[in-house]
Order: structure tokens, then C-alpha cells, then sequence
């Protein structure tokens, strides 16, 4: 007895010992933000309209249970970051019935997925996959019946989704790159369908269609269909040339006027569900709104809303939801006369690089890119609870690099040169003077028989750096600067600079420095400085080396070189090479970087969510952290790992996992 209580004393013991050790590995990063982004499609759940779904640019989709006030990651597409999620369709007989619709950015491949679970589980549907899905519906006489506008085509299931059939000709010459669909509310045989060119309609489910274009400028991408549920004669259709209205149910169209040519670009189309002659247009500036079914249309938001798309809860019609670009989702309670911002915990942005300030762990900055107006960066002065747009200066530029110097000064380079922002200002300013030494030949007057009758001039001429700044280095007296026009150095804290092409090179794509020791590459070679720049030599590469993504002096000046073949280490600048291949699970790393605070080497590896660390320069790796997505680079605040990712914004390491990590790991 005394035997078996000791053992299950122990087996006790164990379980408790291998659950804190799960958990110490399984704890998870904690998402930061900046909130918002890219919003493509918005929908709710006809059982509970408080439940909404929202598709992105890039597989994800999140999900509200309170109308929209905060959001959660519902679900990733696809097996990379490539899927649009423009639509997403519930049946309302059954919302435990959900499809996506899924294009990819990168080649014609699509799929529809289909949950019967209230989206715990998805599967991708045969008859559809490899489809560029652009638009897709549900017949409201029929809810299992589907149907989708592909490239290839228009689609049509009666069951579901389990079969399918093609309704438009195949291969046909105009019948293709369908990106609008819509049935007749009462009629599963009837169905319109908008191409990049004109729209089409068919009376008998696809045996016969209709270029029904009379009324609509030749060309015009169609880009939204809809019906009205009550009267089916009544067809709107919107386009790059406008918005069209038939009261014939599509045989003869008649432009709509009140919008100006610069706002016709619409996306799309959504009337209210109470009141059939209110109809709003989502357009590339600003949502715009008829009241009297097409007479007269007013814009009811800021012309930088790039609308994506339209939802209206049905209860109460003076709540407007709107998905847009850059700006994420905008709510309004009165009928569009006012918008909020409503993106707690959707961050959807692209961010390049996370600066923690030299002087303030709490105060965060994130670069970004491809986010215009709402772009360049973003502050925290609470350690990533709330973010504000910090793009004052910046304009509509993207963000490459950013790097904070030892005096304090945020230096961003951009797709247009570079920019700083000193201690305690709100404004970047350009800092892209160049300066180069030209040298002239002058006569010379003199008295002197024999004497040179020529003499040279040298004068500095100043210049612009205008190309896009790649990466930026401010850590030493001197500040280092990687553009698309060669390699610049500045030895006045940025006020102007001199440089260009290294050895012949010019679209450089990374540079690292450490007290004199310099290090830049282009795509395919790597370029060292022992004297801080002054003079340089060509580093040998190893053989297997045909691309170059980043590079990093290491301790003791190591060379580090990162590319498709993983990471290569020298410590004799190129003699000798070594091949680092190192991780669990045992794979290649993208990104590496050297934390001077914590003399530790920390890396990652493309698609992986794992971040690894080197206390021994590089010999021997240890797991640092897991993320729930996939990480680009790292940077450290008071020894607290920072991490960004392609699509989910920055990554906070846990408090309790960064102070391990301080006392070395023990």
C-alpha cells in the first residue's frame, strides 16, 4: 500500500511537472496590433445578427459576438497568405451552414469552403477547386442553391455545394472573368452575372444568356449585382463607369447621375432590407446613398474610405456597417450620417519593423506598407494596448526601414527617400540630402614661366537620395543607409550624406554595422568594411548561395549571411564557410540578428512561428518563443522579444518569457 500511494505520489508529480512545462512552451505570444487594415467582406449571422464575420486580403477571417464592438481570429484559407475572402455566404434555413469564397493574389487558383458546424470545421469542395472564386451567392427561393463567378466561368450548385455545373459556355471568348453574380429572388433558372467587361443574364439556368448591356458604357467592369427582393424588375448594377438601374429587370439600364467620375469606381452595391429604395454604393471615395431608389445620391462618408463592402443589420437599418481598405471597420447607429472606427482586436496591416523607444519600453513605433492615408506609422505610449497614426511628414509614403539612434532620433526609410523625427516632435522631416564631391579643371593665371596654365576645383554638389531605403543602421556615430541607388553614410546625425553604388552595386538590400565594421549586400553580393566604410572588398559566397535576403555582423565581427539555402556564418571574412541548419523542427533560418544587450543571436525562419536564440555565437540553438503566425523579423525591448508578421501586425513575448529569458535561460 505504502509502495502504491508513493508511485501514484510520483505519476501526480509528473503530471503536474508536464503540464507547467507544456504550458511554459505552449504560452502564447500576445497580439499587439496596430488594429485595423484590409477589410474585404462583412456578414452576419442570420440567426444572431450580433455575430459577424469579416474576410481579408490575406486567408483570415475574424469574427464579433457583440455587433461589431471587439473581434478574434475565426479562421486562416488556403495554406499560405495569398486568399482574398470576398465573400462569405450563410445559409439562413441553417446559419450552421457557412461557404467562403476564396481567390488567390498570386496565380487563377481559388476554392469554396463549406462548414456545417458553424465554421469549427471547413473542407474545400471539389467541384471547385482551383476556381478564382470572385462573387458568389445563395438563390433566395433555394438556400442550396449556389452560385459562383469564377474566371473560368459562372457555376451553379442545387445541392449545396456537393455537385456542381458549369452554366456559361466554356472557353468562351467573352463569357469569362466574372466578378459580380446574383439570382432572381424568386427564380433559381435566373441568374445575372457581371464580367471585367458587361453584364449577362440567363432565363433558364444557363442554357441560353443574354448580353444585357443596353443602357451601360461598352467596357465597364461590373462589379456588384443586385436584385430587389420585392419588386425583381428593379436591377442595379455598378461599375468603374458608374452605377446603372434597370426597371426591366436588365434588358435596358439607365445611368444613375449625382456621383462624380472620381468616386464611379463601385465596388459595391447593398440595399436596405426594410426600406427598398434606400441603396448604398461602396466606392473607391467614400460610401454615397440614394434614398429615392437612384433619383439623387449623397456621400455620407470621408472620400478616403476605399469601401469593399456594405452590411445593415436587419433590425435596426440605421446601423451601417462598412469593410474598407487601410481603415478596417467603420460603424455607423444613425444611417451613415456619422462613422466610428470599430476594430479592437482586427489588425490586418502590413508592418516592416517595431521600435521599442531607447527610452521608453512603453512607447512602441510600427512602420508600415501599402497603407496610404492611415499608413507610414503608427505610435503606442502604452506598450501596444492603443495605437494612433504618427505619419505627419510622411504623406502617402511606405515604410522599408526604421531604426532609433543612441541620441534618440527615429530615422524611417521609405519608398521615397528618408525621413527623421527628433525627441519630442510630431512632424518627420526629409533628411535626403546627398552630398558629392565634383571635381572641375579651372585655368590658372600666373606669372611663372612653366608653370600649370590648369589647375582642379573640387566642390560638394548636394543631391537627393530618392529611391527606396531598404534598411537603415543609426546604432554608431555613423548612421548607414541600404537604397535601390547604393549605399549612403552620414557623419552629421543625417543632415546630409554621401555615397552610391559599392563596388559596382547599387540595389542594395540590407546593411549592418558595428563599430567600424560594415557589412552591405545586394541580392547577390555581399560587400565588407573594416574602416567604417572608407574602403570596401567583395566577401566570397559560398556556392549554394544564389540569393541574398538579409545580412548581420555577428560577435567578433562574424559574418552572417542569410538566403534561400538558410543561414551561413564566417569568421574569417569569406575564407571559410559554415552552413548554419539548426531548429526544432530542424530547418532553415530566414532572419537573424544579434542582440548586443543580451549577447544573444536570435533568428527565424520563413512561414515559421518559432523564434530561436544563440547565447555560444551561433553554435547551439534553443527555442525562445512560439506564435500563433508566422514571423518576419524581431526586435528587443528591455530584453522582451517584439515580433512582426506578414498580416497580424506586432507580437509581444510574454513578461513572464522575457524575464527567463534575461537570467540566461535557467
Amino acid at each position: 500500500m505504502v509502495r502504491g500511494a508513493r508511485l501514484r505520489l510520483i505519476f501526480v508529480f509528473l503530471l503536474i511537472l508536464f503540464f507547467f512545462v507544456s504550458f511554459a512552451y505552449c504560452e502564447q505570444w500576445i497580439a499587439l496590433g496596430p488594429d485595423g487594415g484590409d477589410a474585404r467582406s462583412i456578414t452576419y449571422d442570420p440567426a444572431n445578427p450580433d455575430r459577424i464575420y469579416l474576410g481579408t486580403s490575406a486567408g483570415e477571417m475574424f469574427v464579433s459576438t457583440n455587433a461589431g464592438k471587439t473581434w478574434s481570429r475565426f479562421g486562416h484559407f488556403g495554406t499560405g497568405y495569398d486568399y482574398v475572402l470576398d465573400s462569405v455566404v450563410i445559409d439562413p434555413s441553417d446559419p450552421q451552414i457557412m461557404y467562403v469564397g476564396a481567390w488567390s493574389v498570386e496565380n487563377t487558383g481559388g476554392d469554396v469552403y463549406k462548414s456545417t458546424d458553424g465554421g469549427k470545421n471547413w473542407r474545400a469542395l471539389p467541384g471547385m477547386h482551383g476556381k478564382s472564386v470572385r462573387a458568389m451567392a445563395l438563390a433566395p427561393s433555394n438556400s442550396k442553391a449556389i452560385a459562383v463567378g469564377a474566371l473560368d466561368g459562372v457555376h451553379r450548385s442545387l445541392d449545396g455545394g456537393e455537385t456542381w455545373e458549369l452554366l456559361t459556355p466554356a472557353n468562351h471568348s467573352e463569357m469569362k472573368n466574372f466578378e459580380s453574380i446574383a439570382f432572381d429572388p424568386k427564380d433559381v433558372n435566373v441568374v445575372y452575372a457581371g464580367t471585367w467587361h458587361l453584364p449577362w443574364k440567363t432565363e433558364d439556368g444557363g442554357k441560353s444568356w443574354q448580353n444585357i448591356k443596353q443602357g451601360i458604357i461598352d467596357d465597364s467592369d461590373v462589379f456588384s449585382i443586385i436584385v430587389d427582393p420585392k419588386n425583381p424588375a428593379v436591377v442595379y448594377a455598378s461599375a468603374c463607369s458608374g452605377i446603372y438601374k434597370s426597371e426591366t429587370a436588365g434588358h435596358q439600364f439607365k445611368k444613375v447621375q449625382g456621383i462624380p467620375f472620381s468616386a464611379r469606381r463601385t465596388r459595391v452595391l447593398q440595399q436596405d432590407p426594410v426600406n427598398s429604395n434606400v441603396v448604398y454604393a461602396g466606392t473607391t471615395e467614400g460610401l454615397w446613398r440614394t434614398t429615392n431608389a437612384g433619383t439623387t445620391w449623397a456621400r455620407i462618408s470621408p472620400a478616403y474610405f476605399v469601401v469593399n463592402d456594405v452590411m445593415i443589420d436587419p433590425r435596426n437599418p440605421q446601423m451601417v456597417y462598412v469593410a474598407t481598405d487601410r481603415t478596417g471597420v467603420m460603424i455607423s447607429k444613425d444611417g451613415g450620417n456619422t462613422f466610428t472606427a470599430s476594430n479592437r482586436g482586427f489588425s490586418h496591416r502590413q508592418v516592416t519593423n517595431v521600435v521599442a523607444d531607447k527610452n521608453d519600453s512603453n512607447r512602441l513605433y510600427a512602420a508600415m506598407i501599402n497603407n496610404r492615408e492611415f499608413g507610414g506609422i503608427f505610435m503606442s505610449a502604452d506598450g501596444g494596448s492603443n495605437w494612433t497614426a504618427f505619419n505627419s511628414g510622411l504623406g502617402t509614403r511606405d515604410i522599408f526601414s526604421l531604426d532609433q539612434s543612441e541620441s534618440g532620433v527615429l530615422v524611417a526609410g521609405t519608398n521615397q527617400g528618408l525621413f527623421a523625427l527628433e525627441k519630442n516632435s510630431a512632424t518627420w522631416k526629409p533628411i535626403s540630402t546627398t552630398l558629392t564631391e565634383k571635381v572641375t579643371t579651372v585655368p590658372v593665371k600666373t606669372a611663372k614661366k612653366g608653370a600649370p596654365k590648369t589647375a582642379e576645383k573640387r566642390t560638394w554638389v548636394k543631391g537627393e537620395i530618392s529611391g527606396r531605403v531598404t534598411q537603415v543602421n543609426t546604432s554608431g556615430a555613423q548612421w548607414f543607409a541600404a537604397t535601390t541607388q547604393g549605399l549612403y553614410r552620414s557623419l552629421d546625425q543625417g543632415k546630409s550624406w554621401t555615397g552610391g553604388p559599392v563596388l559596382g552595386h547599387k540595389e542594395l538590400v540590407a546593411v549592418d554595422a558595428i563599430g567600424d565594421t560594415v557589412l552591405a549586400a545586394s541580392t547577390s553580393h555581399v560587400m565588407l568594411s573594416k574602416d567604417a566604410g572608407n574602403t570596401w572588398s567583395d566577401v566570397t559566397l559560398p556556392n549554394l548561395v544564389t540569393r541574398i535576403f538579409e545580412v548581420a555582423i555577428g560577435p567578433d565581427s562574424e559574418v552572417w549571411v542569410i538566403t534561400p539555402m538558410g543561414a551561413f556564418r564566417t569568421k574569417d571574412a569569406g575564407e571559410k564557410w559554415e552552413h548554419i541548419m539548426v531548429g526544432q523542427p530542424f530547418t532553415n533560418f530566414t532572419y537573424v540578428s544579434w542582440d548586443r544587450a543580451n549577447s544573444r543571436l536570435i533568428a527565424v525562419a520563413a512561414g515559421k512561428k518559432e523564434i530561436f536564440e544563440s547565447r555560444d555565437g551561433g553554435d547551439k540553438w534553443t527555442l525562445a518563443g512560439s506564435s500563433h503566425w508566422p514571423i518576419k523579423n524581431i526586435s528587443v525591448s528591455n530584453g522582451r522579444l517584439l515580433a512582426v508578421t506578414d498580416f497580424n501586425g506586432v507580437l509581444a513575448q510574454p513578461e513572464a518569457s522575457a524575464m527567463k529569458a534575461a537570467g540566461g535561460g535557467q
